[in-house]
């Protein structure tokens, strides 16, 4: 029997913002229990830290300039086969409920043909932080009607995810994919809003390291609130699995947890993402079901771009064309490689102990995908600094460290479709010690 497949995603979550991968995390005992019954991935990160991007490589495997789709408001092609299609061509029923982010519609319905393949059950909004705030707001369902809600968002997202699992009219298996707005900010407020009294439960938890480390950044206003978001989402996690336990579902559903980037707190840029380092890039990512079953902590490095290949294998079903190294496989690529938009053009891969990153000078992030020559521009032992806070990329000790990072990153560039880079030192300095 094919197993279901329920993809729950958050937007802009920190991995250290559940229980299971940090000890001071109280409020996520749903999520830790996912953990506690499959598979945890120490080290996940995202290969692209934004929005669209991000989304763009989940549905359909490729990196996120192969779609095209580098960067926000470029809509996903419609000629590429989706990892929606692929579960439609072989039985399932393909449903999505939340944020979209590939149509760039807006605020306005987002048409068949722009909604990747889901065909069956469609609630959802392109841009959700444009037609809603965390306390009520629309989307559009599969007729491209308006349907409001009003409450707390992420608990009105869930209802439509609970009233669509418990009113299906066929015995196919399912792919159902849900795209939280939370734990991100509200753009036309400018601030995170977690449910009614989040302020005051989080208000005194324990600030991670990395951003304590910085004087600038806006994490002392907005992490109590942010953490609020996070929790709402175990409690929406715990509802969810209740129900498909209920329905007598839950040991046939493999169920992935994870999010499209960090969060920063404006310590590393002027917002919160499209940044190389690991409070941007770092992720949860938890499977629970089929094949991914008791309590394994994995240390090998995970990416986004191997969701989509891990997916299609759990289902029996092809994966030859796609990026990426399904999770099932012993034989993990040695660094994971992260393109960088908007900001700029950028390219970076973490392995086990270094994060190098590099930036092509003569481009700009929003106007241009890619690049032919980069500058060296971040180098960090994780091993001795895990806040990432000495970058030594100019350092002279390092040299060859960085000679063996350039050439695993030229690697993955080609690897990903790219043209051969060229690489340009950066200044020479000595090692702070």
């Amino acid at each position: 029997m094919k197993p279901n497949i329920l993809f729950l995603f958050a937007d802009q979550q920190r991995w250290d913002t559940l229980g299971c991968y940090h000890p001071s995390v109280d409020f996520t005992p749903n999520l830790d229990q996912l953990a506690a019954e499959g598979v945890r991935y120490e080290h996940a990160f995202t290969c692209q830290p934004v929005c669209g991007p991000a989304r763009a490589c989940l549905q359909t495997g490729l990196f996120a300039t192969q779609t095209g789709c580098y960067r926000n408001d470029i809509p996903l092609p419609g000629h590429i086969n989706t990892i929606a299609d692929r579960f439609h061509a072989h039985g399932y029923e393909t449903a999505y409920v939340g944020k979209w982010h590939l149509a760039s519609t807006g605020t306005k319905p987002v048409p068949a043909n722009l909604r990747g393949g889901y065909r069956d059950y469609w609630m959802a909004a392109d841009v959700l932080e444009f037609t809603s705030n965390g306390y009520g707001g629309h989307m559009f369902d599969q007729n491209n009607q308006r349907v409001d809600f009003s409450g707390y968002r992420a608990d009105c997202q869930t209802d439509f995810v609970l009233d669509y699992l418990d009113n299906r009219q066929t015995n196919k298996p399912f792919f159902l994919f849900v795209s939280y707005l939370e734990p991100h900010h509200q753009n036309d407020a400018g601030h995170h809003q977690g449910p009614p009294g989040a302020k005051e439960q989080f208000r005194d938890y324990p600030i991670p390291e990395d951003l304590q480390a910085f004087d600038g950044g806006n994490w002392a206003e907005e992490y109590a609130d942010y953490l609020g978001c996070c929790a709402s989402l175990d409690n929406n996690v715990g509802r969810i699995v209740a129900l498909l336990k209920q329905r007598g579902e839950l040991e046939n559903t493999l169920i992935i947890y994870t999010s499209d980037h960090g969060s920063h707190f404006q310590t590393r840029n002027s917002e919160y993402k499209r940044s190389c380092h690991d409070s941007c890039v770092r992720v949860p990512l938890i499977l629970r079901g089929p094949g991914f079953v008791g309590g394994e902590v994995v240390e090998e490095l995970a990416s986004l771009i191997d969701l989509p290949v891990t997916l299609l294998r759990s289902a029996g079903l092809e994966s030859e064309t796609l990026q990426g190294t399904a999770l099932q496989q012993s034989d993990r690529p040695p660094e994971v490689f992260i393109q960088i938009s908007e900001s700029h053009v950028g390219r970076a891969i973490r392995t086990k102990r270094y994060k190098y990153a590099v930036k092509a000078p003569l481009r700009q992030g929003w106007i241009h995908a890619d690049a032919r020559v980069y500058r060296e521009a971040f180098l960090y032992d994780l091993e001795n600094d895990p806040h990432e806070l000495n970058n030594l990329v100019n350092c002279k000790a390092h040299r060859q460290v960085r000679a063996q990072l350039r050439k695993q990153l030229a690697r993955q560039m080609l690897q990903a479709g790219e043209t051969a880079p060229i690489f340009l030192d950066g200044r020479w300095r000595p090692c702070r010690r």
